[in-house]
């Protein structure tokens, strides 16, 4: 994924299934790793932010 950012790429979501987590890739910031509850609707969706106004990337069919 770092090649990935260290070629211009503003976001990029990294998806763990076997150890349900999401790894969150973004220009000039630490990674940040997300659980995913099952359990939890609201831990099943995950936004685009300002690269991708209004999109939510829904988990629950990956899953």
């Amino acid at each position: 994924m770092q090649e990935y950012m260290d070629n211009g790429c503003q976001l990029g979501w990294l998806l763990n299934i076997q150890d349900k987590e999401v790894e969150i890739y973004q220009q000039n910031k630490e990674v940040q790793v997300r659980s995913i509850n099952i359990e939890n609707k609201q831990s099943l969706a995950i936004s685009g932010d300002f690269v991708l106004p209004g999109f939510i990337l829904d988990l629950t069919d990956i899953l």
